[in-house]
């Protein structure tokens, strides 16, 4: 409403004549700053005002200076009065303004908590977010401590749980940076502590005595403790240890909802540490089970030169279906076994049934002069202990012979290797056979091949040739554009055949989905000295 439209409804004799019984404070004033009238309420909101009293004397400087400005700013003024909420409202009239003075401290009180619960809720979310950016257990502590003594504290301690009496403690000053320690301590030092590393309730901070608290809780350069709260981080099934927030005599004391927001935030950094500790555990427990399972790393062997690439079939996993092994020949003129292979299924299940193929291959390496009687025993284990997984393979038996490589090459229902000659041509070794783990019985044919210098020999499985993508994400890669890839890759090092192999079926998959890719090079060497 404008002081135009204020005047036209109340009028000067209204201001003089229809406040007085008003239940709420009205104070009129003349336009030289001097009270006029002030009613009943008025007189118990501003005790000291009376008619010919000067405004300023009787009114607080925001009142007296808003009464100067009348009409010259947008909205009406507010401030403190007797600790107490007021909106000023003007009402203009020939010679004076009447002031109605709304008390809205309740209104005020309520927004106030209103912006402060939304600025804790952005900031739980915030928090969150940044709690769970890392699986990294040693980053959540540093991460919680400086979140908490940013915003909750002066400074903060994270305590992670220990089997013995060195803990892992992280402390965080405010505007500094988290700071990791081993301290030989006892958690019953300090009250509560014990207990929150438990998992049990935290203490009421009004029970702690800051006093109480031994030298390693209280930061160097901190100054002396005011108010304690230790509350626990709950973790999924076990604690992920314990927050003791600090805050100095010249700061006010925890609150009761202070304490409650500190036990909200301090769920979510439990879950994050829980989060990461899980991981971690989990991650070491799988290094140790896949050691076995994934492929080695490859390099001249014997005189002949071997390269192995492998992607699982999603990014989250590191073993699948598809697996690679070379073993080297017991001198450098004996033959190396080379074994690539493709187990039906995907992930961890397909690697399970990967591991048993390699230790029963690597069991039959005695015989491996003879890949025809190798691949019928291997078929009757995976038949006698379950029948219902098959796979296919290639084995190959390398040599060098003088400068070349003598190959011989027996598929088991696998794609046949692909041989890159000097000259570019790419042909395929005529071998044949059926896949092992279903039929009582199998049969091969096993090829040979010579490999002069510079020449390569390379197995894949057929996660190479069917992944789907291109310019329209559903078309297979294709035999034909593998054999023109190897076509450029004549005279090539076996790591760089791979490699030019698994980029450009990266490429051509792009983001797509696509089933496990493994690649074997068998390269006989242009050097004639070698690296056994």
């Amino acid at each position: 409403m404008t002081d135009l439209e204020r005047s036209n409804i109340f009028p000067s004799v209204a201001i003089e004549t229809g406040w007085e019984l008003a239940p709420c404070p009205v104070l009129v004033a003349d336009v030289a700053g001097v009270v006029r009238a002030v009613n009943e309420a008025g007189r118990t909101l501003l005790p000291t005002a009376y008619a010919g009293a000067r405004l300023d004397e009787v009114v607080p400087d925001w009142l007296s200076a808003a009464h100067l400005g009348v009409g010259s700013s947008d909205g009406d003024p507010a401030g403190w009065i007797g600790g107490r909420s007021v909106t000023a409202h003007p009402v203009r009239g020939l010679d004076s303004v009447a002031w109605w003075l709304v008390d809205d401290t309740d209104v005020r009180l309520a927004r106030e908590d209103l912006r402060i619960e939304r600025e804790r809720t952005a900031f739980l979310s915030r928090a969150s977010s940044t709690l769970l950016s890392s699986l990294n257990l040693q980053r959540s502590m540093d991460v919680t401590a400086e979140l908490a003594a940013e915003n909750l504290a002066e400074a903060a301690l994270v305590i992670a749980p220990s089997a013995g009496p060195r803990y892992p403690v992280v402390t965080c000053l405010r505007g500094g940076r988290a700071v990791s320690r081993q301290l030989t301590i006892d958690p019953d030092s300090v009250p509560g502590l014990g207990e929150a590393l438990q998992g049990f309730p935290p203490v009421p901070s009004r029970w702690i005595d800051p006093a109480s608290c031994p030298s390693w809780v209280v930061p160097e350069g901190f100054g002396e403790v005011g108010s304690v709260v230790v509350t626990p981080l709950p973790g999924h099934g076990v604690p992920a240890g314990a927050l003791i927030l600090l805050r100095t005599t010249a700061q006010n004391a925890f609150g009761t909802q202070e304490e409650i927001f500190a036990r909200l935030f301090a769920a979510r950094a439990g879950a994050a540490m829980s989060a990461a500790r899980m991981y971690a555990e989990q991650a070491s427990i799988t290094d140790t089970l896949m050691r076995e399972l994934l492929p080695p790393r490859l390099h001249r062997v014997a005189g002949v030169d071997f390269a192995g690439g492998y992607r699982a079939s999603a990014t989250t996993e590191r073993v699948g279906g598809d697996f690679y092994d070379v073993h080297p020949a017991a001198d450098d003129t004996g033959e190396s076994l080379a074994v690539l292979g493709d187990v039906c299924g995907k992930g961890l299940d397909a690697a399970v049934l990967t591991g048993k193929i390699r230790n029963t291959l690597h069991a039959l390496l005695p015989l491996a002069d003879d890949h025809a009687q190798m691949l019928r025993l291997l078929n009757r284990a995976l038949v006698a202990s379950d029948g219902s997984r098959f796979a296919t393979l290639v084995l190959a038996s390398a040599a060098r012979e003088g400068e070349n490589v003598r190959l011989r090459l027996t598929c088991a229902g696998h794609l046949p290797p692909l041989v890159v000659r000097a000259d570019g041509r790419v042909e395929e070794a005529p071998t044949r056979g059926v896949l092992v783990g279903v039929l009582p019985e199998v049969a091969s044919t096993t090829a040979h091949v010579t490999l002069a210098p510079g020449e390569t020999c390379l197995l894949y499985t057929d996660g190479i040739t069917e992944a789907r993508g291109g310019p329209f994400g559903d078309v297979m890669f294709g035999e034909e554009r593998l054999r023109s890839a190897l076509a450029e890759c004549a005279g090539l090092p076996a790591e760089a055949v791979v490699e030019r192999v698994q980029m450009l079926a990266a490429e051509w998959v792009g983001g797509g989905r696509h089933d496990d890719m493994a690649v074997l090079a068998i390269t006989a060497p242009r050097a004639l000295g070698y690296v056994g």
